[in-house]
C-alpha cells in the first residue's frame, strides 16, 4: 500500500535519469536483488524429495501469504492457507451495489511504483495490465487544484503554481541533498553498488534513528521558514501532503524517496485484488511433486482455512494451529503474514513462540490510520470545460479541508466513473471514524462544494458510497506500519527473523512475513520481499537449498545484513 511522498528529483534531473539504470527498491537496508532471484531460470531452490507433500501453515491470505504459499507449492510442499476475511488482504477491490461491475474502488493499495520490480514479476506472471495513476501534478493527470486556507490554485503542471510552491519543492530537494546524500545514494541504488549503499546508510542510520521527519526538516537550513514547512506538510508535491508522517522516523521517509517509490505510480487495470486472486487459482507450468493443473485453490478445495484463534508450541518443536472451526493441526513450519498486532490480541499465543525481544518489537510496532470513501458517478464530468475559464470543471484536489485528497478515476469519456472523495491518514482519518458512509459523503460534498461552487457532484452520483477505516478493521487494526524514532532496532529484529540459525533452537519453526516486517511497510514490494525471505527460510528448514548460481537472501545474508546498532 502507498504512502504520501513528494518527488525528490528536479524535473531536469528526472529527464537525465531516463538514460541511466532504473531506480528500484534495492535496499538501502538489505540490498538484495529479489527481482534477479525471481527471474533466474534455476528457480528459488528445491527441497529433498522425501519432504515433498509436507504441510506448511501460511497464516494470512494477503499478497505476502499468497506469494509464500504459491512458491512453497512450486517446491513440492503443501501450503495450508488460513484467512480470516478474504483473499487479498489490503489489496481489496470492491464494487458498488447495483452499479456496472466495471466500476470498482480500491479500498487499500491503489497505486504502485515501477521501482517495485519483485511485485512487477507477479503482475506480469498473471497477465495483468497497469496504467498511469492520476496523482496530483502527474503527467497523465489532466489538472490539479491546490486549495489552502481558502485560496485555490489551478494547475496542469507544477509550473502553474505560485512561486512559494516552487520554493518548497526546491527546499525539499536541498534538504535531502544536504542532509541525506540523496544523489549519491540514488546513484548507488541505480548501479546496485552495495558497498556505497551500505557506507552511506550506516552513517545515516546511526545519525538519524532518533530523528522525526519534522525534526529533520527543522534542522535543514532549507526549511527555516515555518510557512514552507506548513505548505509542505499540507500539500507537498507528487502524491500529496506530508504532515501526517511528520512524527515518524525520517529513515522511513528516506527509504521511500531514495528508491523512487514516490514517483510515476501506476494502477492495476480492473483492480489490485486480481493479483492475489489470480495467483490463488494459477496453475504453474513448472512445479515439483504436484500433478499438472494443481493450484493453491485446488489444494484447498477452493477456499482457504478460516481465521486462526490459537498458536502454541508442542513436542518436537512443532507449531499447533487452532482455527475458528475448532480444527487443530500441527505443523513443522508456520509462516505468519498478517499484521503482527494480531499476535498480541486476536490470536491466543504462547510466549514461547518468539524470543522476548521479538515480542517487544511487535508490541512497539506503530501503525498508521487511513480512510477512504468512493462514490460511483455517471461519467467523468470533471473533464467538461468551464465556459468562462476554459478549465476542467473539477480536478484532482489537494486541500487542508476535511477531504484532504480527492482523486478522479475513469476509463473513458463515455463510461461511468469513480471519485475517491477523500483519502486521509492518521488524525484526519480518525475524524471520520464515528461517521457512516453517507454521513462522511455529506461532509465531503460540503467541503468540495466550497472549492467548486459551480459543480453539483451529487447530481452525477449513481450509487451508494463505499468506505473503509483501516484502523477499525478487526483483522488489520491499521493501514500499515510506520516506525517512530528509535525503532530501527525493533525493525531489524523482525526483518531478520527468517534467519533462524541465529535464534535459539526452541524458538524456530515460525516465520514472520508481510509488509510490516519489511523495511518498506505500506508498499506491496515489501510484502513480496518478506514472502521470499520466508520461502527461503522454510526451504532451508526442510533441508533444501537454493541453486549455487542463484543464491537466496539467506545465502548472502552475512555480506549484506542490515546495519546493527548497539543495544547498550
Amino acid at each position: 500500500m502507498t504512502s504520501t511522498v513528494p518527488p525528490a528529483v528536479h524535473d531536469e534531473q528526472h529527464a537525465e535519469a531516463q538514460a541511466e539504470p532504473p531506480i528500484t527498491m534495492f535496499g538501502p537496508d538489505f540490498p538484495y536483488a529479489y527481482d534477479d532471484y525471481l527471474a533466474h531460470p534455476a528457480g528459488l531452490g528445491q527441497i529433498p524429495a522425501t519432504e515433498h507433500g509436507a504441510e506448511v501453515a501460511v497464516i494470512g491470505g494477503g499478497l505476502s501469504g499468497v506469494v509464500t504459499a504459491y512458491e512453497l507449492m512450486k517446491m513440492g510442499l503443501k501450503p495450508v492457507v488460513y484467512e480470516a476475511d478474504r483473499v487479498g488482504g489490503r489489496l481489496r477491490t470492491v464494487g458498488f451495489e447495483g452499479c456496472d461491475e466495471s466500476l470498482t474502488a480500491e479500498m487499500g493499495a491503489m497505486r504502485f511504483p515501477p521501482c517495485s520490480t519483485a511485485l512487477q514479476h507477479y503482475i506480469d506472471l498473471v497477465g495483468l495490465e497497469t496504467k498511469p495513476f492520476p496523482n496530483p501534478l502527474a503527467a497523465d493527470t489532466p489538472s490539479t487544484v491546490v486549495d489552502l486556507k481558502g485560496e485555490s490554485h489551478y494547475a496542469t503542471s507544477v509550473d502553474d503554481l505560485p512561486d512559494v510552491y516552487h520554493q518548497v519543492m526546491h527546499a525539499w530537494n536541498a534538504c535531502l541533498e544536504d542532509g541525506a546524500d540523496f544523489s549519491d545514494m540514488q546513484r548507488a541504488i541505480r548501479e546496485r553498488d552495495i558497498p556505497t549503499i551500505r557506507t552511506i546508510w550506516a552513517q545515516l542510520v546511526e545519525k538519524l534513528d532518533n530523528q522525526t521527519f519534522y525534526g529533520f526538516l527543522c534542522d535543514s537550513p532549507s526549511f527555516t521558514s515555518f510557512r514552507h514547512r506548513e505548505i509542505f506538510g499540507q500539500v507537498g508535491f507528487g502524491t500529496g501532503g506530508w504532515d501526517t508522517d511528520f512524527p515518524n522516523s525520517i529513515l522511513e521517509i528516506l527509504r521511500v524517496v531514495y528508491t523512487g517509490a514516490d514517483d510515476d505510480h501506476r494502477g492495476i487495470v480492473g483492480g489490485s485484488q486480481q493479483l492475489p486472486l489470480r495467483l490463488w487459482t494459477r496453475e504453474p507450468q513448472k512445479l515439483v511433486h504436484w500433478e499438472r493443473g494443481t493450484s493453491l485453490s485446488s489444494l484447498h478445495g477452493g477456499e482457504p482455512r478460516p481465521a486462526v484463534t490459537r498458536l502454541h508450541r508442542t513436542a518436537g518443536n512443532r507449531i499447533t494451529v487452532t482455527d475458528t472451526d475448532g480444527d487443530i493441526r500441527t505443523y513443522r513450519a508456520v509462516v505468519f503474514t498478517a499484521q503482527s498486532w494480531m499476535l498480541l490480541s486476536k490470536i491466543t499465543c504462547d510466549d514461547s513462540l518468539f524470543p522476548i525481544d521479538h515480542w517487544t518489537a511487535m508490541e512497539r510496532t506503530h501503525y498508521m490510520e487511513s480512510s477512504k470513501l468512493f462514490v460511483p458517478v455517471d461519467r467523468p464530468f470533471w473533464l467538461d470545460k468551464d465556459e468562462e475559464t476554459g478549465r476542467d470543471t473539477m480536478s484532482m484536489t489537494l486541500t487542508d479541508r476535511m477531504t484532504r485528497g480527492t482523486y478522479l478515476l475513469d476509463d473513458g469519456p463515455d463510461k461511468p466513473a469513480t471519485i475517491c472523495l477523500s483519502y486521509t491518514w492518521c488524525d484526519d482519518s480518525l475524524k471520520w471514524l464515528p461517521l457512516s458512509a453517507n454521513e462522511r459523503m455529506e461532509v465531503m460534498l460540503k467541503s468540495l462544494g466550497e472549492i467548486y461552487p459551480k459543480v453539483d457532484i451529487r447530481r452525477h452520483v449513481i450509487g451508494n458510497p463505499v468506505t473503509v477505516s483501516w484502523e477499525n478493521e478487526p483483522y488489520f487494526m491499521g493501514a500499515f506500519k510506520a516506525n517512530l524514532p528509535g525503532h530501527y532496532r525493533y525493525q531489524r529484529r523482525l526483518f531478520t527473523h527468517f534467519m533462524q540459525d541465529r535464534l535459539p533452537e526452541d524458538k524456530r519453526g515460525i516465520f514472520l512475513a508481510g509488509d510490516d516486517i519489511s523495511w518498506t511497510a505500506g508498499w506491496a514490494e515489501g510484502a513480496v520481499q518478506t514472502a521470499l525471505n520466508a520461502v527461503w527460510g522454510v526451504m532451508t528448514q526442510f533441508g533444501g537449498a537454493a541453486d549455487a548460481t542463484n543464491p537466496g537472501p539467506g545465502d548472502v545474508f552475512d555480506d549484506i545484513a542490515p546495519i546493527e546498532l548497539p543495544e547498550d
